[in-house]
């Protein structure tokens, strides 16, 4: 196992995790096939490498690490320790705090790879334990060759672009170029666009055609940055591959298409939505990373503060009625459904939803894909799941009157429904359902809440610094001098943890539970700005409300909560 073994074994026996029958016994099997004991006790499961890596840990005063698939190491962190170095200490950078580079071995008796790093770098290196296998990923995805950059990439290829032409050219129109060439140029960039877009935590990429040349963009936490362009006459070799990747049909030009790209990375398959578009210069194509962990979050998780997290317990509790969720495309809308879902989600409880498209499989919960084209439309499904006697139904969107009246008719009759529309604000979802066509005194009787919601950035935990609020975000906010007296407002400046001071996104929300006095309202058919002044009356915290407050916290900026809640009132 390590070059301790002697040391590790002696450990091991004199904390009692081996016996010396089980010993003697690893004695015999090395005896035949070699190796060291603790390799045989390993192979006969007399001990685990998890309970050795735990005991060495601990003997050395270290921390166990655990690669998970939401974690993303960042460029800066990785150039840190150059691949070379990485790979002959079999070690993996994973942090960087102050001026101490945090590392990540197999083999924590190897003091000397730490006072080689510490000497070498001329820094201070601390060591973390995690596992053999999740290292040997981790150097593969990151030092490997799918750890290298587009850009260093292009600029390797760049004295060569008549080759990589050619051979984009006879990759993208075979079908079996995959299989036969995975080394060949264009299939390699196709795969760093991808890959480097998971390891810097994107959720959409962006490949535009534009005049004299060919962007790509990575949508980081919301905000789009644009990344080293391939160069322009690689435009239709890689719309090409990405086509044939997906599945969408290469001779089609004319007309938009649709597809799903699995490719693997660290150990798991990324799962992408893909969309193809004609534009005045080429097809455009933007790429949606779907990562099932983050549908699969708590309530907790979805960023609440603790009196509206319990709102929501509460709201989800309901046996029956209809609870809107609301908000542009990008807002978050499914992964708060799906939070729910997951929330309510019980063997006592049936579950159907109607969703176009399914985006991702929820383990237990019937989901319903519809096809427009067979007209297996939301009203069909809806029809349909009815005499599936659910208890929680979940419809993608209401589109149509027709829609909206079976969602009501099914929150009527005893059950729990809850979709999606696309309103600004969570009053204006009312008005919006009257005026489809759908009957107020329905409205009034079916619909218990709603709720509209935001993303914004994260501050960095790494970097965030006092940040006393300046005349102009006060004036921009319409709030007094002293407004925020009593509390730390903070601003990202930026480190190599995080995107310009910011990492990960949470949500801001403005939730709205109905009472008698709203129902009074939508009788008398008022417009949606009496109906959100009666809301607030009643107690509903605006969006921009609740930015400030998590401001207030620190979790986020009053330059985010501006820049989400454009028109909104304090």
């Amino acid at each position: 196992m390590t070059g301790s073994d002697d040391f590790v074994l002696d450990l091991l026996v004199g904390r009692d995790m081996v016996d010396e029958a089980q010993v003697e016994k690893a004695r015999e099997y090395v005896a035949v096939n070699g190796g060291s004991l603790v390799d045989g006790l390993l192979f006969l499961k007399a001990v685990s490498e998890d309970d050795v890596m735990h005991m060495l840990a601990s003997e050395y005063g270290m921390d166990m690490f655990e690669f998970s698939p939401d974690f993303r190491i960042s460029p800066e962190v990785v150039a840190a320790v150059p691949g070379e170095l990485a790979r002959r200490y079999h070690l993996v950078p994973v942090m960087h705090n102050d001026n101490t580079l945090t590392v990540a071995m197999a083999d924590p008796t190897d003091l000397e790879a730490l006072d080689s790093l510490r000497y070498i770098l001329k820094t201070d290196i601390e060591g973390v334990v995690a596992s053999r296998k999740s290292i040997e990923r981790a150097l593969e995805y990151y030092y490997g060759d799918m750890g290298e950059s587009v850009e260093s990439f292009l600029q390797e290829m760049a004295g060569e672009a008549l080759d990589i032409a050619d051979a984009a050219t006879t990759d993208v129109t075979t079908e079996t170029a995959d299989e036969e060439d995975e080394e060949a140029p264009i299939i390699r960039l196709v795969s760093l666009l991808i890959l480097e877009a998971f390891r810097t935590r994107t959720s959409d990429i962006h490949l535009e055609p534009l005049e004299k040349r060919f962007r790509v963009r990575y949508r980081i936490d919301g905000v789009l940055h644009e990344v080293e362009n391939p160069p322009k006459y690689l435009q239709n070799s890689i719309i090409s591959r990405l086509k044939l990747m997906a599945g969408m049909d290469l001779s089609e030009h004319r007309v938009p298409q649709d597809g799903r790209i699995q490719i693997p990375a660290m150990g798991r398959d990324l799962d992408l939505r893909v969309s193809d578009i004609p534009t005045t210069h080429g097809e455009s194509i933007v790429m949606r990373i779907l990562d099932k962990s983050s549908v699969m979050l708590g309530i907790s998780e979805l960023g609440f503060l603790g009196d509206d997290q319990e709102t929501i317990q509460r709201i989800i509790g309901f046996p029956d009625g209809i609870f809107l969720v609301t908000g542009p495309t990008g807002s978050g809308k499914t992964t708060s459904l799906y939070s729910f879902l997951h929330t309510l989600n019980q063997p006592m409880r049936k579950i159907i939803t109607a969703e176009d498209p399914v985006e991702y499989e929820l383990s237990g919960i019937n989901q319903v894909q519809i096809n427009p084209e067979i007209e297996f439309t939301f009203v069909r499904a809806l029809r349909a799941m009815l005499r599936q006697a659910p208890n929680i139904i979940m419809v993608g969107e209401i589109r149509d009157t027709e829609t909206g009246e079976i969602a009501i008719n099914a929150a009527l009759t005893g059950h729990l429904v809850f979709s999606t529309l696309h309103t600004n604000d969570a009053p204006s979802a009312i008005t919006r359902l009257v005026d489809m066509g759908i009957k107020a005194f329905l409205v009034a009787s079916a619909v218990r809440a709603i709720m509209a919601q935001r993303l914004v950035r994260r501050l960095c935990k790494n970097c965030r610094e006092s940040h006393p609020p300046t005349e102009d975000e006060l004036e921009a906010l319409s709030l007094p001098l002293d407004y925020f007296e009593g509390a730390t407002l903070m601003k990202g400046k930026g480190c190599s943890e995080c995107s310009k001071g910011y990492k990960g996104r949470t949500g801001i929300y403005e939730i709205f539970i109905l009472d008698a006095s709203i129902q009074e309202l939508i009788f008398e058919k008022a417009d949606a700005s009496q109906i959100r002044t009666r809301a607030i009356e009643i107690g509903m915290r605006t969006l921009r409300q609740d930015g400030l407050r998590k401001a207030a916290a620190a979790i986020t900026s009053l330059e985010e909560v501006i820049r989400m809640t454009v028109g909104d009132e304090p």
